[in-house]
């Protein structure tokens, strides 16, 4: 097949800095035909460049009107201006990748008109999900929709496809990690028996611009959960999966939430704090404490911290945690942050950990750690001392098994996944490109549907899994108690809306 000619819906900063580099190389590979943005009247007003200095491009991005988040499909202007562009520059495929309060109609457009999706994360949200528990419960009804539109186009054309891109499915170390649960799971009939998730990103956000800053925010009542608690939410129940056998597999899922907002956070460093501690800061913001917290009630969350408990039959088979945190480590020291707005940069420095214990058998300890932020520094990642920093510690019990290696540890260049200029190295960059790459090759090269890493009907206990954590919080919000969420957890989706999601009464 010749090259896709794509549609990219959101051209904001995360396509820019992840997307568009990717797809200015699938050009170069003959993947990729052209590219067509689409976004806001304010965005499309400016030139989008991608592309490398040797070979610069240029975007046309065609501007649509804002609409509530809460439609579940898109007006009807807005759908015209998409149709009109698809029939225009003869898409055959779209990448969604806007605000992620709006994934589901665009998204849903798309797979009702038959063109394949790339689907950026998470897969959807809702306005006040960390505050309304309707809200939440809409992020698991949404996947259902999304199924079972999804079926239909595959009904119509077999070659339908909707990947997610949950890019750490991706990461050589999450699927390095995946084959050794599953080669012990092979010979012990042992699952996962507790993992321990932790995330951070080091960003120092200032009281003002908890106001004043509203790309990533909290401003929509969610946070960090929707920015980036959806890799872990889609991580967790894959590497369980690949413990399961007959007779354990997880079928019921409890979760409890409990999050700092802004106004927590206002009181871990007070305004006065920040005045004292932030040269120029007294002088730029014009909030008071009480205006603050006054601004901010009804926000999202900035960290979370989540107990889970997986069941089989009704009996406990994983303990877990994910620890989703913005407020930790920083090398943040200016006033004023630069054009990305803290998206990225501005001293975000990245901590993410996953401990895994499959019983008596295997413990997985992985440790991704940044140092520096990265590219906007000039960092080359793959050099020693570069600014991402992986390490896979493997433990087995090789007196049980004395053809096992009692403990090994796979570092960056052990890690890389393929040769030359297809290598995946095991960064998140990287990872993400795996996941554009595969999905261009899959449509030009009509590669079957079941070899893709993330096809969307893999993705139904992401999904609620988010809903749960979701639910708790709203709850807890709601009533002031402490509420566990617990919901139905089979791995096959259904394509009839299952609407088993409950909260529970206080936990003491």
């Amino acid at each position: 097949m010749s090259a896709i000619n794509v549609l990219v819906i959101g051209v904001g900063p995360h396509t820019r800095l992840n997307h568009l580099p990717t797809l200015a190389a699938a050009q170069e590979a003959g993947l990729a035909g052209t590219l067509t943005g689409i976004d806001l009247p304010h965005v499309a007003s400016k030139r989008v460049e991608y592309g490398t200095s040797c070979r610069p491009r240029q975007m046309p991005v065609i501007a649509v009107e804002a609409f509530p988040a809460s439609r579940s499909g898109l007006p009807h202007r807005v759908r015209r201006v998409l149709d009109d562009v698809v029939a225009r520059e003869q898409v055959g495929a779209v990448l969604v990748a806007t605000e992620p309060s709006v994934h589901m109609p665009y998204a849903l457009w798309a797979i009702q008109r038959g063109l394949p999706v790339l689907l950026d994360k998470p897969l959807t949200v809702h306005p006040g999900a960390s505050t309304d528990p309707v809200a939440a419960m809409a992020i698991a009804d949404d996947f259902d929709t999304l199924l079972d539109a999804y079926r239909r186009a595959c009904q119509r054309d077999p070659r339908m496809v909707v990947s997610v891109l949950s890019q750490r499915r991706w990461h050589p170390a999450f699927r390095t990690m995946r084959e050794l649960v599953a080669e012990v799971a092979e010979v012990t009939n042992c699952p996962i028996t507790s993992i321990q998730s932790s995330h951070g990103d080091g960003q120092w956000r200032l009281p003002d611009e908890l106001v004043d800053i509203s790309y990533h925010g909290f401003d929509r009542g969610y946070g960090k959960a929707s920015h980036s608690g959806y890799h872990h939410f889609d991580t967790v129940p894959w590497l369980l999966a690949a413990g399961e056998s007959p007779g354990k597999e997880i079928d019921e899922v409890e979760v409890h939430a409990a999050c700092t907002r802004p106004v927590d956070s206002l009181a871990q460093l007070t305004v006065a704090d920040h005045e004292r501690l932030v040269p120029g800061f007294a002088a730029r913001n014009p909030y008071s404490a009480a205006d603050l917290e006054q601004l901010t009630a009804g926000f999202g969350e900035i960290d979370v911290f989540l107990n889970v408990a997986y069941r089989s039959h009704g009996r406990m088979m994983t303990l877990a945690s994910s620890n989703l945190a913005h407020s930790t480590f920083s090398q943040r020291n200016i006033l004023h942050p630069d054009t990305s707005g803290l998206y990225k940069g501005n001293g975000r420095i990245g901590q993410e950990t996953h401990i895994v214990q499959q019983g008596p058998f295997q413990a997985l300890h992985l440790h991704v750690l940044q140092t520096l932020h990265g590219a906007q520094e000039g960092i080359d990642p793959t050099e020693a001392g570069g600014a991402d920093h992986v390490a896979l510690h493997v433990f087995r019990n090789n007196r049980l098994r004395p053809d096992w290696e009692r403990h090994r540890t796979l570092h960056f260049a052990d890690l890389v996944q393929g040769a030359g200029p297809a290598a995946v190295l095991p960064t998140q960059r990287s990872a993400r490109a795996g996941a554009i790459t595969e999905f261009l090759t899959h449509l030009t090269s009509s590669t079957p549907r079941t070899e893709l890493t993330s096809d969307l009907t893999d993705h139904r206990r992401s999904a609620r899994l988010m809903a749960a954590a979701y639910l708790s919080m709203a709850h807890r919000f709601t009533s002031g108690r402490s509420v566990t969420a617990r919901l139905d957890f089979h791995r096959l989706p259904n394509l009839a809306t299952d609407r088993t999601l409950t909260a529970l009464g206080a936990v003491r």
